[in-house]
Order: C-alpha cells, then structure tokens, then sequence
C-alpha cells in the first residue's frame, strides 16, 4: 500500500484530516515519534528541529550550520522510518524523495478569509496577521528545498481545497487516491526507500567529518554536489570517497560541482581578519542596518539585535558571537548593564563599545567591566574593523594558551 504525505495552508484543519485519513485506513501515523525520536537519538530539542524547518534561522548558521545538522538529523531518521501504510503530515513531508514512488503527495488548502472567520469564532484575535506569517514560513521551507511556490502543483498529486469540500470529503478523496493500484508497494518503491536511506546515512557521516553538502542517491550510488569553489577539488573528492566507503550498501562515490562552483576573488578577506560571528546592538535601526552592509562589503553578515533584551536572550538561546558591537544609550536594559551581564555569564565574547552619547567616565566604567574597545559615533569603517581585528586576534591567542 502507501504512504500518504499532506502539506497544507496555515489552519486548513490539517491534523483532523491527517488523524482522520490515520485512523480510516489503519495506516500509522508518524507525526509526532519522527521528531520525538530525532530528539532522543541525537540529544537535541524538538523545538530546535521545527525551528529548522520552519524558521527562522539559527542566529549563527552561516558558521555553526546548525540548521543543517538538524536536518540532516530529520531525514536520518525519517529514512529509516519511512516503510509503506504510513500518513506524515508537516513540514517533513517534503523531505521524502520523489524517486519514492508509492507516495500520495497532499496539499490541502483553504481560502484565508476562510480560514480567518474560523480562527475569529474561536476568538483568535490578528487571524488575517496569523495565516500570513505562517503561510510565509511554507513559502521559505518551499522556496529553500524546490525553488518555488509551496502549493506549485509539481509538488503533490493531489491538490484539495477544504474550504469547498469539507473535512469528510477530503478525507475521502485521499483514501480513494492512496488506494489506487498505481500507489502499490513495487522494487521501484523498495530501491527508492534504500536510495534515500543511502543519502540520508552519507549526508550524516560527511556532516560528522566537518563537510557541508548535499548527497543524493540513484541505485546505489552516491553523489555529492560541491556549489562552492574548494580548494584542491580531487583531495577532497578522494577525503570523501573513504568517508562515505563507510555507508554500509552504497556501490560508488562521484564528486559534481554545482553552478557556484567558481574561484572567488584572490584578494577576500586579505586586508582584515575578521571576527566570523559579530553581533550588533543598537536600538537606531538606521544606524545599525547602515553598519551592517558596510561590513557585508568586508565579507563580514553580522546578526543584528536593536534592544539590550533582545541581545542577552539571544546569547542564551543561540551560538554565542565571538564580537559584539554594543550601544550604550538604549531604552529598557542599557549597554553598560548588558557589558556588566554578558561579561560575567559569556566572558569568552569580546566587546566593542560603540556610542554616540558616552563620556571619559563612561569609557573608564566600561573598560573596568571588561570591554575590549571603547569607539564613538561617528566610527571610521576602518578602525571599527581593525579594532575587531585585534579582538579577534585576542581570541586566538586566549584560546592557544587555554589549549
């Protein structure tokens, strides 16, 4: 028999058709036990791998990844869960091949003004604001693993709006389209479920080794797509090749390059030795969105926060940044308490005062409670990096002597 994927619009009455569809059939559902045992096998928070599905991005990922660890974590075990008379409903249920071919692929949709008048009788309040917001995380899970639209019809086999049919007769509907023969277990179903654990098992042991790509499957062969210029190519290839000699079944291992795979500019990132992980604080938002593409053109992407709260919860949640650029004159918590905190509960983060409203008893304060630097506003690009610069080389040599 088969497996049925549903993806839906935002409040479509999704779970009621997905447990509906679950229990007419007897097909087991494995909505909730996919993430469950994600969380139990590797030891990570559940709400962590929904933010890496759903959003939004992990603060430093550009350097810790950690959206594609989670993911790669997902589809791990989704692999090897994944047989036949099952029903998975979520955002996961993109992340199931299409070379699997006893898969019923399932949008549901519903019209938003729908949608919004069911919300309102509960006593949702913002509903039209709601809908949009979780319409848009589909639209970015799409976008990242497809490039497009998250209803495009290349996506499912079946398309159903709730709105006009009802909970009932979209159950029906699918049960009807999932009993089809066409939708029968077959060896292309079987060589499509090995293919994918193959993938997901490789993916998991490059990521383990250090190495960011992604790693498809066909007939037992793995292949690993490079769309970044890597210096020395055939070492590489040759470094994954007995990685993933590992990967118990697999036949072969080809290397390809993607269209990103060009030389960048010889003279990146020679001038300045920046610090990867920057926060900024500021609370003026022009100020503060102005710096950011300034260093951008440094091959530097800070994350911003424009609140001392937002900034302190940031570092308790997310990868700590190895700089932080702090304001002092900011409402709510200012910058010489967030200094105070961060250099007490994250001393390993070196920061950079920056005010446009300081004095020498201000800079005396901060420089006692452990700031690396003490720059006015307006700051010279230049000098803001090559401070960051020696913050960073502080880092450095904090972290040989540790060693």
């Amino acid at each position: 028999m088969a497996i049925v994927s549903i993806f839906s619009s935002a409040f479509s009455q999704a779970d009621d058709i997905s447990e509906e569809v679950s229990r007419r059939t007897g097909w087991e559902s494995i909505d909730d036990k996919l993430l469950k045992n994600v969380a139990k096998r590797f030891g990570v928070d559940e709400k962590h791998l929904i933010r890496a599905m759903e959003g939004p991005s992990f603060l430093f990922n550009k350097f810790t990844h950690q959206e594609e660890k989670h993911l790669a974590q997902i589809k791990l075990v989704l692999a090897e869960m994944l047989q036949d008379n099952q029903v998975l409903h979520g955002f996961a249920s993109h992340l199931i091949p299409r070379d699997i071919s006893h898969v019923l692929r399932v949008c549901l949709l519903s019209d938003p003004e729908h949608r919004a008048g069911q919300l309102k009788e509960k006593g949702v309040s913002n509903a039209a604001r709601k809908i949009q917001e979780e319409d848009l995380k589909r639209a970015q899970w799409t976008k990242k693993l497809f490039g497009v639209q998250p209803w495009d019809q290349t996506l499912y086999d079946l398309k159903i709006p709730v709105h006009e049919t009802g909970v009932d007769q979209a159950v029906e509907l699918i049960v009807e389209n999932a009993s089809k023969d066409i939708m029968t277990f077959s060896e292309t179903s079987k060589r499509g479920l090995e293919d994918f654990l193959f993938a997901a098992k490789g993916s998991m042991a490059l990521i383990e080794a250090g190495h960011y790509h992604a790693v498809t499957c066909q007939n037992g062969v793995l292949t690993v797509m490079i769309d970044e210029f890597i210096m020395r190519l055939e070492k590489l290839e040759t470094e994954f090749k007995k990685i993933l000699a590992n990967v118990e079944g697999v036949k072969d291992v080809s290397v390809k390059t993607g269209p990103n795979y060009r030389p960048t500019s010889v003279f990146a990132n020679v001038e300045f030795e920046l610090p990867e992980k920057v926060l900024l604080v500021d609370d003026e938002k022009d100020f503060v969105l102005t710096l950011s593409e300034r260093l951008q053109m440094r091959d530097l992407d800070p994350a911003i926060a424009y609140s001392g709260e937002e900034a302190l919860n940031l570092l308790k949640e997310e990868e700590e940044p190895d700089v932080m650029v702090l304001d002092l004159k900011m409402p709510g918590i200012d910058g010489i308490e967030v200094l105070r905190r961060v250099k007490a509960e994250h001393p390993e983060v070196e920061v950079i005062v920056l005010t446009g409203h300081g004095s020498a008893k201000d800079k005396e304060l901060c420089m006692e409670l452990g700031a690396f630097g003490y720059l006015e506003k307006p700051v010279d690009i230049g000098v803001l990096s090559e401070t960051m610069k020696l913050a960073k080389e502080s880092i450095r040599k904090r972290k040989e002597g540790s060693e």
